[in-house]
């Protein structure tokens, strides 16, 4: 064994980041000097033909690298920030283990299993390599070489596994579930777990990577008769489209040794379908339709030993294959095209602490602007200047509130893709178009593409200087040079004119279309884009931020983007699930995409609430659509984004009828009621990455039958969501967790205990929403806007039955002047004994704030809603701190 040392880094500055972007990715492009490494290593173990590093990210990370002797060092990464000098580790000789320490984790190195094993600050293990798993295998990709890689990790059967991202295969806890990480519509992969058993992992390649592969094929076989054609109004990447599908059936037989729990992978052999069924033995598996859907889907299922019959519903032009495997105690990551094992292990032992950890490697991660917080109106498309603003003004005159317009693709008309121009036959003066939706108090978020036209004159620029890569019209972001010149063009044609948000639509790119295809790697060279597959999102949006903060430092950049990678988060940049359908299944799927995409580390993502494929235009009139509509949007109130989406759809609530725009109206006046608590969430996400929404395994993890609950999740720490996920219930079965002082709901004040499961009444108003006790709830007033929200009259809620503290958080909500310090704090501490509640001292200032404000206190108690309570005790504060007795 060896161990080398060199110099540790100097504190990078968030403005050193951002003129680097992020660093590593400029790095390995030879602009930046590659002292900006991101840190040394601390523990090297050579074995016959494998180098072994282990390096310290923070005082609770590490990172595993694991190459062939003598391969080139570990070239820095783009997930990564670059570390601001990192802890030296304590190392302690144990006979034939070497121990890492550090303040919040140990690493050992064992060496009779050959494995590392990684454990808190305290010594408890959190998580061993599993003996025997570690495969470095040489391998080419086109005509260069590289390394397939497998590392398995030992998974006990208690534990719970969350993350990868947004998957449309229903799966919450996917402990030995197989999932291929690709970037396509409907599915945003990321690399990264979070453990029941506190710790989380980054699978540390940009490449795409197979959680738990299975490795044993099902011989499927067409049947000769296909499914009856039908026709279907789709998106592609060249605009609306009219195509026919057709059904076709495979089947096939397998055998298993022995009964057990088996994991499958179904593999459609294209880059988008729309049907994933799968029936074994006549028993359906997994069974989703829409009209675009990943290529790959997951499920496990528990078989008898012998021989049994499969059956799969694909697309006509599908090429299925069935792959499967027992489920294991181990969770095995595997990728086909990488530099080597590369891992960072980040030792809780809460999710809070794993989330913290992640937060800091991943480097700062921006405030979104306060208006993105409020209601995104959404269509495909708005069709003209005119349509935008009499819907904002519709909005206004029927009171219901809206801080953004949201114009869709084509826009740019006989201009061509992605032009960077408004046609101005329908858009004749778009600065104008701004101005006036700012006069109202609302913003325009703008659809432009990563990909541009080669007909436009635009793309005839990127043609002749070489940015796009090869073969298609993606711009090559890869290429600094492409990639600044893509954002000047936006800046200069695009941002001049007032736009306030961007979406960066088909950034992964449309769709995995980066297989086969040579990207930039330095001045003069490319490289197979299998070796960066899953990064291009993260290059789009760090191009679109960075200029952004360049040209207008002063205002916030909102991204919405419908891919992401680790990293992304640096960025401004939020996403949505991508082209859904509209159906209660899809709906259900949503939410365990949504707290996957939560535990791996992204914070702000949303959904296209109502779908977006809709069942066309008797939807106004249809009472089963009203009633789904209704369900997709409370559903939507409880996310960091809400907004309504839909294709070939007016979207506005007042066209569905009076029950719809009252009900939806209720759910809007609750949204911006709520701002202080979401914004108070969003500045808790900034500072520590902690998600919005969360698993219940965060705030409850030693509950197994919380751990259980697929379908409901918090909503900060306060707000137990429970979505109604079925037409025409009365009753909405409910599991409250474990929690001191039980609960009580929202909308009735009945007190309810945690660790049962409730039958709670539903209306088609009303979701199950409880309150944990312990809880101060602030409620703002109802504004049609966010402007002007915050710093005025405050409601607190006190849920009694536990003690119970919070924050509120407040910034002038459009600049960046927060980096700085321009922001205000106050604690709030509630002590269920004495019934005393402290306002602390406010911390901070910004321009603009109120001094003095009213502040009502509210002692809840059972049969009172939290929409009607009494006048309360209110009082006027000033800054410094108070306290409040309220009679228990």
């Amino acid at each position: 064994m060896n161990d080398q040392k060199t110099p540790r880094n100097a504190a990078i500055t968030r403005r050193a980041l951002l003129g680097s972007g992020a660093g590593a990715a400029i790095v390995s492009s030879g602009l930046v000097h590659a002292a900006t490494r991101i840190a040394s290593t601390d523990f090297v173990i050579r074995t016959s033909d494998l180098s072994i590093a282990v390096t310290v990210l923070s005082d609770r990370a590490f990172r595993v690298r694991v190459a062939p002797v003598g391969a080139p060092p570990a070239t820095p990464g783009e997930m990564l920030a670059p570390i601001a000098k990192p802890p030296v580790p304590r190392r302690i000789r144990e006979g034939s283990r070497t121990r890492l320490t550090l303040p919040q984790a140990q690493c050992v190195w064992d060496e009779a299993t050959g494995c590392l094993s990684f454990h808190d600050g305290a010594g408890n293990l959190l998580l061993s390599e599993a003996p025997g798993s570690r495969h470095v295998a040489q391998s080419t990709i086109g005509n260069e070489p590289t390394l397939a890689v497998a590392q398995g990790f030992v998974s006990p059967a208690d534990e719970r596994l969350y993350g990868t991202g947004c998957f449309q295969d229903g799966h919450l806890d996917i402990r030995g579930l197989p999932r291929r990480l690709t970037q396509v519509n409907t599915q945003i992969s990321q690399p990264f777990v979070l453990s029941s058993k506190g710790y989380g992992l980054l699978w540390h390649n940009p490449g795409m990577a197979e959680l738990n592969r299975p490795d044993r094929p099902i011989v499927l076989t067409r049947q000769a008769a296909a499914g009856d054609a039908r026709m279907a109004d789709v998106t592609t990447s060249t605009g609306n489209a009219r195509v026919e599908r057709r059904d076709a059936v495979f089947t096939g037989k397998f055998t298993v040794p022995q009964g057990a729990r088996y994991a499958f992978l179904l593999d459609l052999n294209r880059k988008m379908s729309s049907r994933h069924y799968v029936e074994i033995d006549g028993k359906p598996m997994t069974d989703h339709t829409n009209l675009w859907l990943p290529p790959t889907a997951s499920f496990i299922g528990k078989l008898a030993a012998g021989e049994h019959s499969v059956l799969v519903r694909a697309g006509d032009e599908d090429v299925p294959v069935l792959h499967f495997a027992p489920v294991e105690d181990r969770t095995t990551w595997w990728s086909p095209v990488s530099e080597g094992i590369d891992y960072v292990v980040i030792a809780g032992p809460t999710a809070v602490e794993v989330m913290a950890g992640y937060h800091a490697l991943l480097g700062p991660q921006p405030m979104m602007p306060l208006w993105a917080l409020g209601y995104i109106h959404c269509r495909e498309r708005f069709h003209s200047s005119d349509e935008i603003i009499a819907t904002a003004r519709e909005f206004r005159a029927r009171k219901l509130p809206c801080d953004m317009m949201v114009q869709d693709w084509q826009y740019w008309g006989k201009y061509g893709w992605n032009a960077m121009r408004f046609d101005e036959d329908h858009y004749p003066d778009p600065a104008g178009l701004v101005r006036d939706l700012h006069a109202t108090d609302m913003r325009l978020m703008l659809s432009v593409w990563s990909k541009v036209g080669k007909e436009t004159a635009l793309g005839k620029d990127v043609a002749a200087k070489g940015f796009y890569i090869p073969g298609t019209e993606w711009i090559d972001f890869f290429n600094p040079v492409a990639a600044r010149f893509y954002a000047r063009q936006q800046n200069q044609k695009l941002a001049s004119l007032g736009i306030d948000a961007w979406w960066q639509d088909a950034t992964e790119p449309e769709n995995d279309d980066l297989v086969g295809r040579p990207i930039y790697a330095a001045p003069g060279r490319t490289q197979p884009g299998e070796k960066r597959r899953n990064l291009y999102p993260l290059q789009v949006s760090r191009t679109v931020y960075e200029e952004q903060r360049r040209a207008y430092p002063d205002k916030r950049v909102m991204i919405l983007t419908r891919s992401a990678a680790p990293g992304q988060q640096r960025y401004g940049a939020a996403t949505w699930s991508g082209d859904i359908g509209h159906d209660w299944e899809t709906l259900k799927r949503q939410i365990p995409a949504g707290l996957n995409m939560a535990a791996a580390g992204q914070a702000w993502w949303t959904v296209d609430a109502g779908g977006f494929f809709r069942p066309g235009k008797g939807q106004y009139t249809d009472p089963a659509y009203q009633e789904r509509f209704l369900r997709w949007f409370q559903f939507a109130t409880f996310l960091p984004l809400t907004r309504v989406h839909g294709y070939m759809t007016d979207t506005e609530f007042w066209r569905y009828g009076e029950t719809v725009e009252r009900i939806a109206r209720l759910y809007l006046e609750l949204r911006y009621r709520l701002l202080p608590y979401t914004y108070a969430l969003a500045a808790e996400a900034s500072a520590a990455g902690m998600p919005l929404i969360r698993p219940l395994v965060f705030d409850f993890p030693h509950d197994p039958k919380a751990l259980d609950q697929v379908h409901a999740y918090m909503f900060g720490s306060a707000i137990h969501v429970a979505p109604v996920l079925a037409a025409g219930v009365k009753t909405w079965d409910v599991y409250l967790p474990v929690s001191d002082g039980g609960w009580y709901d929202f909308w009735t004040g009945e007190h309810r205990e945690g660790g049962r499961t409730h039958t709670v009444p539903v209306t088609l108003d009303h979701i199950p929403l409880h309150v944990r006790a312990g809880s101060i709830l602030p409620l703002g007033p109802v504004g049609q806007s966010t402007a002007g929200l915050l710093g005025g009259a405050l409601d607190l809620l006190i849920y009694p039955g536990r003690d119970g503290a919070a924050s509120l958080y407040e910034d002038d909500g459009l600049t960046y002047r927060y980096e700085q310090g321009a922001a205000a704090r106050m604690s709030l501490e509630w002590k269920h004994a004495t019934g005393v509640l402290t306002l602390g001292a406010r911390r901070g200032s910004y321009s603009g704030m109120t001094n003095s404000r009213v502040i009502r206190a509210h002692l809840m108690r059972p049969g009172i809603s939290a929409l009607s309570v009494s006048p309360g005790m209110a009082v006027d504060y000033a800054g410094r701190a108070k306290q409040m007795i309220l009679s228990t």
